[in-house]
């Protein structure tokens, strides 16, 4: 088995584009999505019309807080990204958003979820401090959150970091990195900065091999600062910085 596992895309359709050229180059024909496709000041109906392409369904694509946002609640009480991804969208978007669980075994062997199994908007593998630092989760509070979770490969996002944590029985979680938005910043639970430092859209190949589950983390370049002045020009400065150069 060998698949691409991606994640938080946030309307970016310029880097979905760039890596699923990637996946094409290397040979790679299965991909799994894992949420929040949509939510940003960039092109939310081009990157819904990319995926439905794809046939990217429900048995391959997990739903992200973000996308549960764009279903649940009111227009007029959307935040500011998850508005311009509203605008955007047409009905047949909604009506792939509505089919999306919010977790999944994929294939008998792949555990997929976009945060947490218990919580979209929670990071799994980081930790947030009130004084805004974001560092590795305690080892033990990652295996509490797997308890229950028989396959030996579990996925998650939501964090935009790349990072894979072995647990002490085997299992492996991999967080494939974020295909459109190398930084942000967010006031929960804690004010803070994710950062990557670059502006290259990330991914995940993974392999079933006979001495395990291989990961290899890839960026890929693609034409950034397009998408970075197109940010701006939808008024989010902070958008545009840290699609220029993964930093806000």
């Amino acid at each position: 088995m060998r698949f691409a596992a991606i994640a938080d895309i946030h309307g970016n359709c310029a880097a979905l584009k760039a890596v699923l050229d990637d996946i094409a180059a290397l040979g790679i024909r299965d991909i799994v999505n894992l949420g929040d496709c949509f939510s940003g000041p960039l092109e939310a109906d081009h990157t819904g019309d990319l995926l439905l392409l794809l046939d990217l369904t429900s048995e391959r694509t997990v739903r992200g807080n973000h996308d549960r946002y764009l279903i649940e609640m009111a227009a007029d009480q959307l935040a500011a990204s998850d508005a311009h991804a509203h605008r955007q969208m047409s009905s047949r978007h909604f009506d792939w958003l509505r089919k999306l669980p919010f977790s999944m075994v994929w294939r008998e062997e792949v555990f997929l979820c976009h945060a947490t199994p218990q919580d979209d908007n929670v990071y799994w593998l980081e930790t947030v401090s009130p004084h805004a630092h974001v560092t590795l989760r305690p080892q033990h509070e990652i295996e509490a959150l797997a308890q229950g979770i028989e396959q030996s490969l579990i996925l998650c996002g939501h964090s935009h970091i790349a990072r894979m944590v072995a647990l002490s029985d085997g299992r492996l979680i991999v967080n494939p990195g974020s295909v459109g938005c190398p930084a942000y910043d967010d006031d929960a639970p804690f004010y803070h900065k994710v950062e990557t430092g670059h502006a290259m859209a990330s991914y995940a190949v993974i392999e079933k091999t006979e001495g395990g589950w291989a990961v290899t983390f890839r960026n890929v370049a693609y034409d950034h600062m397009a998408m970075s002045r197109l940010a701006a020009k939808n008024g989010r400065p902070e958008w545009a910085s840290a699609l220029a150069t993964g930093r806000v």
